[in-house]
């Protein structure tokens, strides 16, 4: 047998394996699918037993179960194991850290006392009994132990109160009550007139009220040996943020004060009823917002006072665009003010405040002197953009910061270096010192239980990728824990010896591992499903693009093996969110789509361009009064590039994106045409002046302050600039960005004559979608605009008599 005659015999005996080996292209429907059982769901939420004995966490392996079930493995590792109803309604209490100086434990961390559906329990840590020590209706919270371990302190109906575990007695600390405080009623000269004739006529009058007064003397007599607390009425403001001091003599609250009611309604038509429900949604930027304020109630002296935080420098300091508008330390210039805290030193003898403004550019961190209400600053943050970064709120509530166990430093983040590091002060001499260092950003630290070391997550050495390390008290040398290339969330055991990581990869779903600190990570669970793993899913590359202005711009490059000369740039949202890096996408729908696209020959590009998250201060704030400036700047920029590196013309470059990225999509379309060929924006914000004031306050300030900002930045303004074809999809009832934010964009292109767009909308669909076939039409119906647009047999317009004709045939 000739060999050339022998070889093409083999070849055709093994070409149905070879064929059969071949994954059946991806479309749409597939990977839209349900991803419980499509990709397989993934574990969630790890945390271990308060022993450290049994790691638990959330998981429905490949969809089997109606909804997420809990399963358990031992600290040594093992197969997991489903928990069963019974164990699961009585788990001993999940191990979150120790929070140092909180009195969550005793000071022997020998019990810990946790609230638990609104009831209270008590944990003996060594013999690992739990006791229930309430069952009522009401709702008992946020319990802490006295300093002293005999007693323990919690919140019921917005008021503090003390629990004796001896003997079980309990004792009440406040009387906060809601309402105006009682006032005699007013009587006029004729009433008091006519009563003190009846006092002097009558001896049965005057003997009446005699006996009355004494009686209550007597009753304010028996209540002062009875040691009440004083009463205090809260109006029709909300009590926030209670707290007793470890010392027992101050008490601290805030009361909360909603605005005047200025929600958004969203009409819901497709409902289960068969009537159409009217949906409330947040109010609008630059809408009245709510107010608070801080009080003290010192339990020795019976008295309650509000702190002034506006004693604090810079509390009157005119916002920087209208610092020509306003004179310094005026009323027009006095900020709204909001304090988180105190946060109390385990000894009880400091306070720590946190004050944020609500335009977000200062934050303070101060002392306060809770006899006095004195405020001494002890840090001060302050962004000409606005305040954020990882540990730092900007949406409202507490930022990460707290005691270290000396009861005199306190830490807490800041992006003062331009990235988000650890820092800590001495609250008595003001000393600050920065325990981190670098361009890199620090997330979730924790103390070790004996107070000598930090473990925390960071993005060290790699913006792409998130480890765990540790760090001495004091700071210094940093050791890196984990080994695997990726991203890791941490449930650190109490023992400090054994980490249970959520570990990810750029084409692996998150899965459980178990590693001891030193050793090797042991896998416990395995998700995917046999029918997703049969696809050689991509590992993305990640390179840089020069930008126009010479920053490189991280980006996720999907190549295709046989390139059909055109591009797809895909805009990720919510602005402040990092997409390039070696995990698993929160966009995982879309990094299945990306793979499907470069299978049909699409060069996918997916950008963290200016406003991402992961790259510091200076990266976050670039879009500062202008959206649809730097960033989208950055994708013209990755447009030129793929002309340039694949030959790719700007016409055959189509961009997609939801939310934030679809209002990308509408400024590239709307003001840079020559660079894009096409469009789909989903769930676009069109207009800023319509959006949340949380948000969107931030970047743009408000609408009445600075209008430029938001018309500059609002694609509603330049719809006269759409050439190319244009998608819009938008779900009836997103409460987020709602459906009259893309009606009244669609209102502004008819009566602009413009052509080539189409707008699809989903009725059970709010701002993230839930339904498989919504999911499925929005994509098949982008695919299809691809395809048609810029694909290797698009449609393009032929000059000469308007008709059309397919490219490439």
């Amino acid at each position: 047998m000739k060999p050339l005659f022998r070889f093409l015999l083999v070849a055709l005996m093994l070409a149905p394996a070879i064929v059969r080996a071949q994954p059946a292209p991806l479309t749409v429907q597939q990977i839209m699918q349900d991803p419980d059982t499509w990709i397989g769901d993934w574990p969630d939420d790890p945390f271990w037993s308060e022993d450290g004995s049994t790691l638990y966490f959330s998981w429905n392996p490949q969809g089997q179960f109606a909804g997420d079930s809990l399963f358990k493995v031992p600290r040594g590792g093992g197969a997991p194991v489903q928990v069963p109803p019974a164990e699961r309604r009585n788990l001993p209490p999940r191990f979150d850290g120790w929070h140092h100086g909180e009195h969550v434990y005793d000071a022997a961390f020998r019990r810990k006392v946790f609230a638990r559906d609104g009831d209270l329990y008590l944990h003996d840590r060594t013999t690992g009994v739990t006791t229930r020590l309430t069952s009522t209706r009401r709702r008992e919270s946020d319990p802490r132990f006295t300093p002293d371990g005999t007693a323990i302190v919690f919140t019921l109906d917005d008021n503090l109160f003390r629990m004796d575990l001896t003997t079980g007695a309990i004792v009440q600390l406040t009387d906060l009550r809601n309402g105006p405080e009682p006032k005699d009623p007013r009587r006029s000269d004729q009433d008091r007139f006519l009563e003190t004739q009846q006092q002097a006529l009558f001896d049965l009058f005057r003997r009446r009220k005699e006996e009355r007064e004494a009686r209550e003397a007597a009753e304010r007599a028996d209540r002062a040996a009875e040691d009440r607390p004083p009463t205090f009425y809260t109006g029709d403001r909300q009590v926030q943020q209670l707290r007793l001091d470890p010392t027992g003599r101050f008490v601290s609250f805030t009361l909360y004060q909603r605005a005047d009611d200025t929600d958004t309604e969203v009409m819901d038509y497709v409902t289960e009823s068969g009537y159409a429900d009217v949906l409330r949604a947040r109010p609008k930027v630059g809408a009245p917002g709510p107010s608070q304020d801080l009080y003290v109630q010192d339990l020795a002296r019976d008295t309650t006072y509000r702190v002034d935080l506006h004693q604090v420098p810079g509390a009157y300091d005119p916002l920087p665009f209208r610092a020509d508008d306003a004179a310094v330390d005026s009323s027009r210039t006095k900020r709204d003010l909001f304090a988180y805290g105190p946060y109390w030193s385990g000894d009880g003898r400091y306070a720590v405040v946190e004050i944020r403004a609500r335009d977000n550019k200062d934050r303070w961190i101060a002392r306060l002197d809770a006899e006095t209400g004195t405020l001494t600053v002890l840090d001060r943050q302050h962004d000409e953009a606005w305040i954020a970064g990882p540990g730092i709120s900007w949406f409202g509530g507490r930022s990460t910061m707290g005691w270290l166990p000396d009861h005199r430093r306190f830490f807490f983040q800041s992006e003062a270096s331009g990235y988000s590091h650890l820092y800590t002060v001495d609250v008595e001499t003001g000393t600050l010192t920065q325990l981190t260092a670098g361009e890199f950003e620090v997330f979730d630290p924790m103390i070790s239980r004996d107070g000598r070391s930090w473990f925390f997550l960071s993005s060290e050495g790699s913006p792409f990728e998130r480890h765990v390390y540790r760090m001495p008290i004091d700071g210094g040398p940093r050791t890196r824990l984990t080994t695997m290339a990726g991203r890791h969330e941490l449930a650190l055991n109490p023992d400090e010896q054994t980490m249970a990581l959520r570990h990810d990869y750029s084409n692996r779903p998150p899965e459980i591992f178990l590693q001891p600190i030193g050793g090797t990570p042991e896998r416990i669970t395995t998700s995917p499903t046999a029918a997703w793993s049969a696809y050689p899913w991509r590992d993305p590359a990640i390179v840089t693009i020069e930008a126009s202005d010479g920053a490189e711009v991280p980006a996720r490059l999907y190549e295709p093996a046989e390139p059909n000369g055109a591009a797809v740039l895909f805009v990720h949202g919510a602005g402040y969110l990092q997409n390039v890096h070696r995990g698993w996408s929160s966009y995982f729908r879309e990094y299945m789509f990306h793979n499907l696209l470069a299978d049909r020959g699409y060069v996918v590009l997916d950008l963290d361009y200016r406003a991402s998250a992961g790259y510091g201060r200076d990266w976050r704030t670039a879009i500062y009064r202008h959206m649809g400036g730097r960033d989208l700047q950055d994708y013209v920029d990755a447009s030129r590039y793929v002309g340039q590196r694949y030959g790719i013309d700007p016409e055959r470059v189509f961009i997609y994106g939801g939310s934030y990225g679809g209002f990308i999509t509408l400024m590239a379309l709307f003001t840079e045409p020559e660079h894009f060929g096409a469009g789909a924006a989903l769930r676009a914000v069109t207009d800023w002046a319509h959006y949340n004031h949380p948000y969107t306050a931030n970047i743009l300030n408000t609408p009445a302050e600075d209008s430029l900002a938001y018309a500059r930045s609002s694609p509603i303004y330049f719809a006269e600039g759409l050439a190319d074809p244009l998608l819009m999809c938008h779900g009836l009832i997103d409460t987020n960005v709602q459906p009259q934010d893309i009606f009244r964009l669609v209102q502004r292109l008819i009566e602009l004559g413009k052509e080539d767009w189409e707008l699809a909308v989903y009725p059970v669909e709010g701002h993230g979608f839930t339904e498989p076939s919504s999911w499925t039409d929005e994509y098949r119906r982008i695919l299809a605009l691809i395809e048609d647009t810029v694909g290797p047999n698009r449609r393009v317009a032929v000059p000469t008599d308007g008709a059309t004709e397919d490219a490439g045939r």
